[in-house]
């Protein structure tokens, strides 16, 4: 079966989107800073693609000519696509931690609250103790 001209057209622009996002663009290279530590970029890779045509001409997708031979009908299509990368945060590694230092603000608030949690609940935990602690005076003073 023969290829349709709109299989090229996707081919080409899939195979291109495909150079364009690779695994580097979303955890770039690696840089060593003079005190040891490696800051790792990281970004956010969205891409979009869209392909469309069509055959002009009346009825099928060839004809006959006067002389018996077939011709296919003309064929007009587009293809294309767009890529965004955008930077997100930074792996640092050194000293024997792993941090993460995110460009974007609401990434920031959700990573303070996921830090802050394990504190949150030993204070909650602590106060129940002291609750607990508490009661159990009263309850021996009865």
């Amino acid at each position: 079966m023969e290829e349709h001209p709109i299989q090229g057209l996707m081919k080409t622009a899939m195979e291109n989107i495909k150079d364009m996002v690779d695994v580097n663009k979303i955890v770039g290279d690696p840089v060593e800073c003079p005190d040891g530590s490696v800051i790792i970029p990281i970004s956010r890779v969205g891409f979009g693609f869209a392909a469309g045509g069509s055959e002009f001409g009346k009825g099928t997708s060839s004809s006959t000519d006067l002389d018996g031979s077939s011709t296919k009908m003309p064929f007009g299509g587009g293809s294309g696509g767009g890529v965004s990368i955008q930077p997100t945060a930074f792996l640092v590694v050194g000293n024997g931690t792993v941090k993460v230092v995110p460009l974007d603000e609401h990434t920031h608030l959700f990573d303070r609250i996921i830090e802050s949690a394990p504190l949150v609940v030993e204070k909650i935990q602590s106060m129940m103790r002291r609750n607990d602690a508490y009661r159990l005076r009263e309850e021996q003073q009865i």
